[in-house]
C-alpha cells in the first residue's frame, strides 16, 4: 500500500466474510476499498486449519455462498482443501485480487473524530478508511491453555490450527488435548500412524454419524447442466434445518430422541461398557456443538490409544499428568482447545470516539447492534459478531445477510452525503441485546447442563443467534437509522466581512438545530435531519 493511502472501506480478513464483503462492495458499484490479510493468501480460517483429517461439518452445497454456487463439489462434505480452492475460485471470478493487501496485519485502528475516518495502522504502512468492516472471524486466534510445565516439555507442542507439517508423527506418543470439532478429525487420522495415543478429554462430546459420500458424475453434470438442480439441493439443505431449529432454540426437551440416536451410534462402534462409560456425556445433547464423525469411536478402541476421561492439570518433564492422577508419557502435545471467540484479540486494536477500546467496551461481555455495529465505533461493523453463530445450520447464511445489512449501510451514507458516519445508539444496543439474550434463556445452548465455547467467562452467551437464519436476514435487511446517530464534520467556516473589524460571533449551540456530540469536533444530528 502507498504511504497514507486513503480508502472508502477497509475490510479486515480474507476468509469467507472477508471474501464475501469484497464481492459485495463490488456489486454495490465501490471499488475503493482494500481486504488487509495478515497471511500471505485468501482462506481465513480454511487456510489456517490444515491437519490432517480437516474438513466441514455442514454440507458442501449449503456451506457455499449462494451468489457463487459450486457445482462440481466432491464429496457431500468437503475437506479443507477443497473449501480453500472455493475462496481462491472466488477470489479469481469475482476480480478481487487487485483489493488484496497480503501480509498486512492490523495492528490498531483508531477513530479520528475530526476527519470522520478510521487511521489502520499495519504491519505494511499506515491507511485511512471512511468505513472498517472487520471479517476476521471468531475461529482465526488459537487458545492454548496455561499449563504448569509446559516450558519444560522437551518435545514438540503445537494447535491444531497452527499444524507443524514438517514434524513426523510416526512412531511417536502423542497426547492429544481436547475432544472438539478438530479433535475428532485428527484422532483418527493420526491413529495409525503414531506408537501411542493419549486423549485428554475434559468433557465427552455427543457425536452423531457423519453421511458422507462422494458426489457422483451424474450429479455433477447435472448440476452444471441445469443449475437450477444445484439451487434446489442448497434450498433442501437449508430448509430441513430450519426445521430443527426449534428443537434447539424452544423445545430442548424434543431432543431427546436425537440423544438416543446417538447413543445407539457409540454403542455399535464401543464395546467395552468402561469405555462406552467414559464417551458418554452428562449433558443434553446440543448443549455443547454436535459432532459428526465415523471414524472417531472406532478408532479410541484401537489398542494405541488410551482415553483419559480428565483434563490435562501439569506436566513434569515429558510426563503429562491429569487432574485425576492419570499420567502419560509422551513426545508430543497437540492442543485441540478451540479459539478465543468471546475475547477476540482484534477487539484490543480497535479504539472508539472516546478513545476506549472494543475490548474494553466489551469486558462486561460482547454485544452489538444487530450483530454488526457497536456504540461509540462509528462507521464500523463486524461480520460474524456477537450473537451471529449458529449450532445447527451453515454460517455462510449468517454472513450474507450481515453482508445485506453492509450495503445497505454504505447505501445510507450515500444518501446522507457529506462527511458523514453512523454510530449505533446505545439503548438501540441494549435494547437488541436484551432481546436476544431474553430469547436465549430457554435454548438448550443455555439450559442444557454444559459449559461451553458458546458462553463467556460470566456465563453469558454471547455467541449464537437463537433463532432461524429466516428471522436474521428479516432483521439485518435494511438499516433502520433510527437505531443510529448521525454524525457530521463541520463545514470549514468562511468569515463573514465584519465592518467593526471583528468576526461574526459563533452561532450558540442552543439555537443551531444540531446535538454535540461529546466526541470533539463531528456534530451528531438526529438521523431524520
Amino acid at each position: 500500500m502507498t504511504e497514507h493511502e486513503h480508502v472508502r472501506v477497509a475490510v479486515i480478513g480474507s476468509g469467507f466474510g472477508g471474501l464475501g464483503a469484497a464481492v459485495r462492495l463490488r456489486r454495490e458499484g465501490i471499488t475503493d476499498f482494500v481486504v488487509l490479510e495478515r497471511a500471505g493468501s485468501v482462506g481465513g480460517t480454511w487456510r489456517d486449519n490444515s491437519y490432517p483429517g480437516c474438513a466441514c461439518d455442514v454440507p458442501s452445497h449449503l456451506y457455499s455462498f449462494s451468489f457463487a454456487p459450486h457445482p462440481d463439489w466432491p464429496r457431500t462434505f468437503s475437506g479443507q482443501e477443497h473449501i480453500r480452492a472455493y475462496l481462491e475460485h472466488v477470489t479469481d471470478v469475482f476480480g478481487l485480487r487487485p483489493h488484496l493487501r497480503f501480509d498486512s496485519e492490523v495492528k490498531m485502528m483508531t477513530w479520528d473524530q475530526e476527519k470522520l475516518r478510521w487511521g489502520i495502522e499495519t504491519s505494511r504502512g499506515f491507511l485511512t478508511a471512511d468505513v472498517v468492516v472487520s471479517a476476521t472471524g471468531p475461529l482465526s486466534d488459537p487458545k492454548t491453555p496455561d499449563i504448569p510445565g509446559i516450558d519444560s516439555f522437551p518435545g514438540k507442542v503445537f494447535h491444531s490450527a497452527r499444524w507443524d507439517h514438517d514434524y513426523d508423527l510416526r512412531g511417536k506418543r502423542v497426547a492429544m488435548i481436547g475432544t472438539g470439532a478438530s479433535a475428532i478429525q485428527i484422532v483418527p487420522a493420526i491413529q495409525p500412524d503414531v506408537s501411542r495415543l493419549t486423549l485428554f478429554q475434559r468433557t465427552p462430546p455427543w457425536v452423531m454419524p457423519r453421511v458422507d459420500r462422494a458426489i457422483t458424475g451424474a450429479e455433477r453434470w447435472l448440476h452444471k447442466q441445469l443449475p437450477f438442480t444445484t439451487q434446489a439441493r442448497r434450498g433442501l439443505l437449508w430448509g430441513i434445518r430450519e426445521l430443527q431449529v426449534q428443537a434447539f432454540t424452544k423445545r430442548p426437551g424434543e431432543l431427546g430422541l436425537v440423544e438416543r440416536l446417538a447413543r445407539r451410534n457409540m454403542a455399535r462402534a464401543v464395546q467395552d461398557p468402561a469405555l462406552r462409560a467414559k464417551l458418554t456425556p452428562d449433558y443434553r445433547i446440543g448443549c455443547k456443538r454436535i459432532l459428526l464423525s465415523n471414524t472417531y469411536y472406532p478408532a479410541l478402541t484401537r489398542a494405541n490409544v488410551d482415553v483419559v476421561a480428565s483434563g490435562l492439570a501439569k506436566i513434569d518433564g515429558s510426563t503429562l499428568v491429569a487432574a485425576d492422577g492419570s499420567t502419560a508419557e509422551v513426545d508430543a502435545i497437540i492442543f485441540g482447545t478451540g479459539f478465543h471467540v468471546t475475547d477476540m484479540p482484534i477487539a484490543d486494536r480497535v479504539v472508539g470516539a472516546e478513545g476506549r477500546t472494543l475490548a474494553e467496551v466489551w469486558r462486561g461481555g460482547m454485544k452489538s447492534l444487530r450483530g454488526a455495529t457497536a456504540a461509540g465505533f462509528p462507521n464500523w461493523m463486524t461480520i460474524i459478531g456477537p450473537n451471529t453463530g449458529l449450532g445447527n445450520s451453515s454460517m455462510i447464511l449468517m454472513i450474507e445477510s450481515q453482508l445485506n445489512y453492509m450495503a445497505d449501510y454504505v447505501r445510507q451514507l450515500d444518501v446522507l452525503g457529506g462527511r458523514v458516519a453512523l454510530d449505533a445508539r446505545s439503548d438501540a444496543v441494549e435494547g437488541w441485546n436484551d432481546k436476544v439474550q431474553e430469547r436465549m434463556l430457554r435454548t438448550v445452548w443455555n439450559t442444557g447442563g454444559c459449559t461451553s465455547w458458546y458462553l463467556d467467562a460470566s456465563g453469558r452467551n454471547t455467541t449464537i443467534w437463537p433463532g432461524t437464519t429466516t428471522e436474521f436476514r428479516s432483521a439485518t435487511r435494511r438499516v433502520d437509522l433510527g437505531e443510529y446517530e448521525v454524525l457530521r464534520a463541520p463545514e470549514p467556516r468562511t468569515p463573514e466581512p465584519s465592518t467593526h473589524g471583528s468576526s461574526a460571533p459563533e452561532p450558540s449551540s442552543k439555537n443551531s438545530g444540531t446535538k454535540k456530540s461529546g466526541t470533539k469536533g463531528a456534530k451528531r444530528v438526529e438521523a431524520g435531519a
